[in-house]
């Protein structure tokens, strides 16, 4: 939802989102919510854009996105990207109750198609998996780009976990996001790793990629903690 109104706040042809970044405030409930964005920053080549999302008692996310120009470049081919990950077509699809108990019949977890191509939601150590949403972010539309990417993208901490469910807890204070190109088509593929420590910090982080190959990168923050 907040992809949604960064991407049509004062929207510029030439422009395109290269980095959002969502500070998780306190849980967001399901209710209605209202999301809302504003250029705190304008400018010719960057500008800054911040948004919220509230509930009736007040924001739950904010978030900040650089907008930049773009340009046409004659990059040599060599120096970009090229690597890519087996694609969502050549993995079987992985069943709902593979997923970890939430007590919630609808979320998430029902909103999302996630095919894993190596490790799980309850294997331990790095993950790679694709996402793809079953449903629109609001009804009758299609999701931009941004939003399909953003949605996968928060799943990092989630399919790379190091700790056993059961005995700790590694909660994301934040999500990070940054495009170097706009991802093409429905999925979303997260190559995922977490990085805990004994101080209670961690650091989730995920290489991300289209079907046609990187797109970019995304981080969390991670609170680490006994149950």
């Amino acid at each position: 939802m907040l992809g949604r109104v960064i991407e049509r706040c004062e929207p510029r042809p030439e422009f395109r989102i290269g980095r959002v970044t969502v500070e998780l405030l306190r849980p967001v409930p399901m209710t209605p919510l209202r999301a809302e964005a504003r250029v705190a920053r304008p400018g010719r080549s960057v500008e800054l854009i911040e948004a919220t999302l509230s509930s009736d008692r007040g924001p739950v996310l904010k978030a900040t996105a650089w907008r930049l120009r773009q340009a046409e470049l004659d990059v040599p081919t060599e120096v970009l990207p090229s690597d890519t990950r087996p694609g969502p077509d050549t993995v079987t699809p992985t069943p709902e109750h593979s997923f970890f108990p939430t007590g919630e019949s609808v979320g998430f977890h029902t909103g999302v198609e996630y095919r894993f191509v190596s490790g799980g939601f309850q294997d331990l150590g790095p993950a790679v998996c694709w996402f793809r949403l079953r449903y629109p972010i609001v009804a009758d539309t299609s999701p931009s780009p941004l939003e399909r990417t953003l949605a996968a993208a928060d799943f990092g901490n989630g399919i790379s976990c190091v700790l056993p469910w059961d005995r700790y807890v590694f909660i994301n204070t934040d999500l990070t996001v940054t495009l170097h190109r706009e991802p093409v088509g429905e999925w979303v593929c997260l190559d995922a790793a977490t990085y805990p420590d004994r101080s209670g910090i961690g650091l989730a982080e995920s290489r991300l990629f289209d079907e046609r190959g990187a797109i970019g990168r995304s981080t969390q923050t991670l609170l680490l903690d006994k149950r």
